[in-house]
């Protein structure tokens, strides 16, 4: 009897790991749509905001990154509704809780410097007598690249693991070398390097 009950749960673990495995498998395979979409609006949206920003009436327009996340939003929900409908599961719910934590995060890190850009709110009342917009950039890089990685050590994919920590540490430090409009080609190549060039590798390996 006891012979049995240690079969029994050594299939139960052995089921859990495979479970797991084909979950990591399915969202690797899964992500490489949404790596490009997401990757491709903040390039856009970088050099589109950096474009006004230089010509048209300063860091108010960092405004539109609120719209880039309704955009990137509805982008992602009509490539979830064409792709292969899978279950729900535990390593499903961690890479979305990951990214969801870095939406919110980073849009409201965003919005709040763009009011204090447009002259909503006073800079002295979030951060006193600092200019901050020098170090916003290189934060929002440092958490995409947290993101990514994260990302890749959950469904062991060591491409967006190494990506991830490229667009992450490069971005931070590089960042720091910019100023005002310059800073959004830096966030453009690491939405490239972070996100872009990881969907696209996964993408060719799926078609293999």
């Amino acid at each position: 009897m006891e012979v049995d009950n240690n079969l029994t749960a050594e299939r139960s673990l052995e089921i859990i790991r495979e479970s797991i495995e084909r979950s990591q498998r399915t969202i690797n395979k899964n992500s490489a749509l949404p790596l490009i979409w997401w990757g491709g609006c903040v390039v856009v949206f970088s050099l589109f905001i950096a474009y006004l920003w230089k010509n048209h009436g300063g860091p108010v327009w960092n405004m539109l990154w609120a719209v880039l996340w309704l955009i990137g939003y509805a982008g992602n929900w009509m490539i979830d509704k064409r792709r292969e409908s899978v279950p729900t599961t535990f390593v499903g719910k961690i890479v979305s809780y990951v990214w969801s934590t870095f939406g919110i995060f980073c849009c409201g890190i965003g919005m709040i410097f763009g009011f204090i850009g447009c002259g909503v709110l006073p800079m002295e009342l979030i951060l006193p007598k600092v200019y901050a917009f020098g170090c916003i950039t290189s934060v929002i890089s440092l958490c995409f690249g947290m993101g990514t990685t994260i990302m890749g050590l959950v469904i062991r994919n060591r491409i967006i693991q190494v990506c991830g920590l490229i667009a992450g540490i490069g971005g931070f430090f590089g960042a720091l070398h910019f100023s005002g409009h310059t800073q959004l080609y830096v966030m453009a190549i690491v939405a490239l390097i972070g996100l872009i060039v990881p969907g696209i590798t996964i993408l060719l390996q799926n078609q293999k």
